[in-house]
């Protein structure tokens, strides 16, 4: 028993001290990518989760391969019976609006909440293409927050070249809301801004997340511990501000965010974050004297969507039809 609680009391305490010396390991514990959820799930046969699925690879960068899933609107369906990538690629020029789905951390465009919100999205009428970032799923490289941005203004700028003048709209879960809005941050310094953006379960910095982190908080008594972290992050270039984004982002945004997520808490302390998020895009319209609208949804704890469920409100394809349509008038 004394063996068994110094070996614990051990590992507890050399925590921190592998974290200073191996700080990449933080990094691999919030991107999470090696976890390729789910097992035994060939991705380059989407049919075998998805219907009226097309799979295929985008090279982003030199020496960087990444799988998308191609899911066809609900009006395709009959015509996509043994059709070709290059067929599925035509059709994003049909006038359907086009959504590019960035998931958050852990495996990979297959996991089964991914793939429902997709099955609802396409049913609704939509075009969905589901993203694994470098590093994730089947794709080359080793995921960094400048590559995955990079990944998703990829997709973006091909989407938008295929869809012929069709909306393309951003949604981000999770760790995917900081890639959106990445994103959509370069394309307006480009003078090219998004036409929407769809946050889902959205945080200010990713460093808020990971310091409120049930392990984290077993340390936090340690003098310097929260420094240790933000250093950490800082060291790795791991930042994903949706806070300081939204602060320039003019583009129509929607967030939807559960009472009962127990990743990405609605209520942080005195801060209700998804309400920040929310002022923070009004107060940037109000700077920019524009117009394009900002939407929130919260949903109540005693629905039971927590974090990553949301696709469960029946609700939701009227919340995204209606939200989208305004930005088409």
């Amino acid at each position: 028993m004394k063996r068994a609680a110094s070996f614990l009391i051990t590992v507890y305490a050399s925590v921190p001290v592998v974290l200073h010396l191996f700080p990449w390991i933080l990094g691999h514990a919030i991107f999470a990518h090696l976890l390729r959820l789910p097992f035994f799930v060939d991705l380059d046969r989407p049919e075998d989760v998805l219907n009226h699925t097309c799979n295929f690879y985008l090279g982003t960068e030199e020496g960087v391969s990444v799988g998308v899933w191609h899911t066809l609107p609900a009006s395709k369906w009959e015509e996509a019976a043994g059709k070709s990538p290059e067929w599925y690629r035509g059709t994003l020029g049909d006038g359907h609006p086009v959504v590019i789905y960035l998931h958050g951390n852990v495996g990979t465009r297959a996991l089964h909440h991914r793939v429902e919100l997709v099955k609802i999205l396409s049913a609704a009428g939509y075009h969905v293409l589901s993203l694994d970032y470098r590093g994730f799923g089947d794709s080359s490289g080793e995921p960094s927050e400048a590559g995955m941005t990079s990944d998703a203004l990829y997709l973006y700028k091909w989407a938008k070249t295929q869809s012929k003048g069709s909306l393309v709209c951003l949604w981000g879960h999770s760790l995917g809301s900081g890639v959106a809005t990445n994103a959509a941050f370069e394309l307006q310094l480009r003078g090219s801004p998004v036409e929407a953006i769809i946050l889902e379960s959205p945080y200010t910095r990713i460093g808020e997340v990971v310091v409120i982190h049930p392990l984290a908080k077993m340390y936090m008594f340690l003098p310097g511990f929260d420094s240790l972290l933000w250093n950490i992050l800082d060291k790795n270039r791991i930042e994903f501000p949706n806070d300081k984004n939204l602060k320039f982002l003019t583009c129509p945004l929607l967030i939807l965010h559960a009472e009962d997520d127990n990743v990405v808490p609605h209520h942080m302390g005195l801060t209700v974050f998804p309400l920040q998020l929310y002022q923070t895009s009004l107060q940037a319209r109000k700077q920019h004297n524009t117009e394009d609208q900002v939407e929130m949804i919260s949903y109540s704890a005693n629905l039971g969507f927590s974090h990553s469920n949301i696709y469960l409100d029946p609700n939701l394809p009227n919340v995204v039809r209606g939200f989208l349509q305004k930005r088409r008038q």
